[in-house]
């Protein structure tokens, strides 16, 4: 049975630059929160250019054509431009910290997801900073691109990316790289970086800053396979509800572990281990196998414009697998397809009692940040960005995470304006 209750997981944004004209003096008034954070005059200003232009409706959202759409042709601001994003030494860290406390006022909610998810860029060339050939998603196979990892924040007022980093394969830290990552200025003190603990990285800073509520974590199968991305998410006091493989192993049932006894001969054991006469772990698609019909419910979901899905929904209390022993008990939701029957995990450490309907919704929070890709590549010029360098691709990205928030910011008070 439908469940007509269920609440859409978060608005659209449809808000585009085509809808925004008139609003100068809001994009001013916005960039008059972010200013003084920039040290420099000169800053302050190029940033306000940068942020305009990126919001311009024109085919490429590079500099060049944002400045001589803004200031003409003027080789000067152009050289100004790609200096101010690639060169000059603004801290982003207080911009994005700032982004936060922006975000609360406009999307916050205390049951907020952080959505973690990778992002490529397909490159021509070698000397752009951590570009090699790689598995691309943006393309679907094996290119020359960059690689980032991106954490964003929905709600039920709506969704919006939060943070960025970029991914260095571990390539780049080998000797042949050296010269490279000196010319693309990757600073010294940083060392080869999974995407599961980039994303853990930036998660921490939100949590820490304090200024954006929320509750829930979510990320697909690359995320949710990471223990140690799982056990970090616990330890900040955070719920995550992650997409793992069928291949994951869990107990039905807690195994009874000791320290084997010591059979008089050489040293005596002092690891514990899973008693020999436990049961074994099961994988998730042999759990899948045993469960009876009636362990599927059906619900509906609200997922981007797609509008209401149905989907049948089993939830079962496991035991999580740590380094061949119990660890965690937590939730493992199973979601099938009512067209195909395609069955997706997840493991969740939401408490036992916890209303099964709010594992629904999280489970359908991916679309949020796949939303923002879209909105960022194909409105923002999230991938138009022609530097080269570790600092001019965080800088580029910050300033299309302001841009982002900043149509937010306008849906949001449009929305407000056409309920009155």
């Amino acid at each position: 049975m439908f469940e007509p209750d269920m609440a859409p997981t978060a608005p659209v944004l449809d808000l585009t630059p085509q809808d925004l004209d008139g609003i100068l003096d809001d994009l001013r008034a916005y960039h008059a929160i972010f200013s003084p954070l920039f040290q420099r005059r000169e800053q302050r200003a190029w940033a306000e250019t940068y942020l305009h232009g990126l919001l311009l409706d024109i085919p490429r959202t590079s500099i060049e054509p944002m400045v001589l759409h803004l200031h003409g042709a003027d080789r000067n601001a152009v050289r100004a431009v790609q200096q101010f994003v690639g060169e000059s030494a603004w801290d982003d860290r207080p911009i994005l910290q700032q982004l936060w406390r922006e975000v609360a006022v406009d999307l916050g909610d205390a049951e907020g997801v952080l959505v973690v998810d990778g992002s490529d860029f397909p490159k021509q060339g070698k000397e752009s900073v951590g570009v090699k050939r790689q598995y691309c998603g943006e393309l679907g196979k094996t290119a020359n691109c960059q690689a980032g990892v991106f954490l964003a924040y929905a709600s039920v007022h709506g969704y919006t990316l939060l943070d960025r980093r970029l991914y260095l394969p571990q390539d780049w830290f080998g000797e042949v790289y050296a010269e490279r990552r000196a010319a693309c200025g990757v600073p010294d003190d940083v060392t080869f970086t999974t995407k599961p603990m980039l994303a853990l990285a930036m998660i921490q800073d939100v949590v820490a800053a304090g200024a954006l509520p929320c509750q829930w974590v979510a990320g697909d199968e690359a995320f949710g396979d990471c223990l140690a991305l799982l056990d970090g998410i616990a330890a900040l006091g955070k719920w995550y509800v992650a997409e793992v493989t069928r291949t994951t192993r869990v107990w039905r049932a807690r195994p009874a572990t000791a320290v084997p006894a010591w059979s008089g001969r050489g040293r005596k054991p002092t690891q514990v281990q899973v008693a020999p006469d436990a049961a074994p772990a099961l994988t998730v698609a042999d759990l899948v196998a045993e469960l009876a019909p009636t362990a599927w419910q059906r619900h509906t979901i609200q997922e981007g414009s797609q509008g209401p899905l149905a989907a049948d929904f089993a939830f079962v209390r496991v035991v999580a697998v740590r380094e061949g022993l119990p660890g965690p008990d937590v939730w493992l939701v199973l979601r099938r397809s009512v067209t195909d029957g395609e069955v997706k995990a997840y493991l969740s450490n939401a408490p036992a009692d916890i209303a099964v309907v709010r594992l629904v919704r999280v489970s359908g929070m991916r679309w949020p940040i796949e939303t923002c890709f879209k909105v960022g590549k194909q409105v923002l010029g999230m991938g138009d960005y022609e530097v080269r360098s570790w600092r001019g691709w965080h800088h580029h990205m910050t300033l299309v995470l302001l841009a982002m928030g900043f149509l937010v910011r306008l849906q949001g008070r449009f929305e407000k304006t056409l309920q009155r």
